[in-house]
């Protein structure tokens, strides 16, 4: 534009009669102008009516016109470069507010529950149901164990049961005769002899109860079941394999327990509120997690907390002009899965936590200024933005019991004794 003007000027100056004053050469141009931008000579008013501007030169006239307009296009040109240095300004305070103090972190890992399935008794498999990488409902049976020695054990058990039953209901009914016989017939100690046997038998007869029950459970845990609703992972097992009591040997994923752990630097953690909306996206999918911050770690290991080898404290060296932050474990419930997203552990994430203050900045200008207060003086953290956790609810868990066996009575079971036992003593 100067370039044009410059041009413009020497040729109205060319165009100008010979009694007018020589036109300027465009140095002579510049400078007249750079004198004019810099207030250094005054500009001439615009003459006021038409008598001053006959009077005035052509030539005067063109070059004060010319100057003019170089001056006003300098003025543009800096006005325009303070506008863009403010603009760069703000879009830097804006990022470093971003990068630096924002609650987000890329360090984010999707966890789960394995849930190690284990034999409660040692068998040979008979049956394996599953196949690796498989769905399984809670209850599903899993492998089946050979159950042989187990229904041999339950009727060896009962068998004995039925032995105890007779054995009680003999000794009682001896007992209960001895009771009644006269001093002539029978003696005090012999009474008490008799008593004794009853009452031993009679708790022999609630042990062999106890077997029975023990032998039933053991038979029903010939079938291996499913703890959680999840996927069968890893699976080696294969049908003739011994399966020992208490060695895992089935690994099922809790579908149920899936949860994100985003691992947020301790200068950002004054943002981070539990119960604060996050969206989490990973790697490969542009469709974010919805989910919301559920507990925030209360400890990391330190390592200057160890001692050394006597017993002296061992501190690390560190440099006083650079100091890493720290990162503080967040742990993310997920709320909302988007369709085609799949959900497996170990995946990396991007976290962004939805900050509190963020609902209320209505325009940039706005936002702009809360990031430029966060940069100067740092985020303000809520009293209530950590609460304390409890074992309550859905966090509590606890694991099935077996019901108990009904207790029998010995009368409730028919040893086959002879007609003349089961008769009443005879009355002297």
């Amino acid at each position: 534009m100067d370039a044009q003007l410059k041009e413009e000027f020497v040729q109205e100056a060319a165009l100008a009669p010979e009694t007018e004053p020589p036109a300027l050469t465009p140095k002579q141009i510049d400078n007249e102008a750079l004198q004019v931008a810099n207030l250094n000579l005054p500009v001439p008013a615009a003459p006021q009516d038409g008598a001053q501007t006959a009077l005035m030169p052509q030539g005067q006239l063109t070059r004060r016109g010319a100057a003019m307009r170089l001056a006003l296009a300098a003025v543009a040109k800096r006005l325009a470069t303070l506008a863009l240095a403010l603009v760069a300004v703000l879009i830097s305070v804006v990022a470093w507010d971003h990068y630096l103090t924002a609650p987000w972190t890329r360090d984010g890992r999707v966890r789960v529950q394995v849930a190690s399935v284990a034999p409660e008794v040692t068998g040979r498999i008979k049956e394996l149901r599953v196949a690796d990488n498989q769905f399984v409902h809670k209850g599903d049976v899993l492998y089946v164990l050979d159950p042989f020695d187990f229904d041999v054990a339950l009727q060896s058990t009962r068998a004995a049961l039925q032995q105890r039953a007779a054995d009680v209901q003999v000794k009682q009914r001896q007992s209960e005769r001895q009771g009644k016989l006269s001093s002539l017939a029978t003696t005090p100690e012999q009474q008490q002899v008799y008593a004794g046997n009853a009452i031993q038998a009679e708790a022999a007869f609630e042990a062999a109860q106890s077997q029975v029950a023990l032998a039933e459970v053991n038979l029903k845990r010939t079938e291996i079941r499913s703890p959680v609703n999840g996927y069968v992972t890893n699976l080696l097992l294969r049908a003739g394999d011994y399966a020992r009591q208490g060695i895992a040997n089935v690994s099922i994923i809790d579908t149920d327990s899936f949860w994100i752990d985003g691992y947020f630097e301790e200068t950002k953690m004054a943002r981070v509120c539990t119960g604060a909306q996050v969206e989490a996206k990973l790697m490969g999918y542009s469709t974010p997690i919805i989910g919301h911050v559920s507990t925030i770690t209360r400890g990391l290991s330190v390592s200057n907390a160890a001692a050394g080898a006597q017993g002296l404290p061992n501190v690390d060296p560190i440099y006083t002009w650079v100091r890493l932050a720290q990162r503080v474990p967040v742990r993310i419930a997920i709320d909302e899965v988007p369709p085609g997203v799949p959900l497996v552990s170990g995946m990396t994430a991007t976290v962004t936590v939805r900050d509190h203050s963020a609902a209320d900045h209505s325009t940039w200008l706005d936002g702009a200024h809360a990031s430029l207060s966060n940069v100067l003086d740092g985020p303000v953290a809520r009293p209530d933005c950590i609460p304390t956790v409890t074992a309550d609810g859905e966090l509590a868990q606890s694991v099935p019991e077996w019901e108990a066996q009904a207790t029998l009575e010995p009368d409730q079971i028919n040893p086959g004794l002879a007609s003349s036992i089961q008769a009443p003593p005879r009355q002297d």
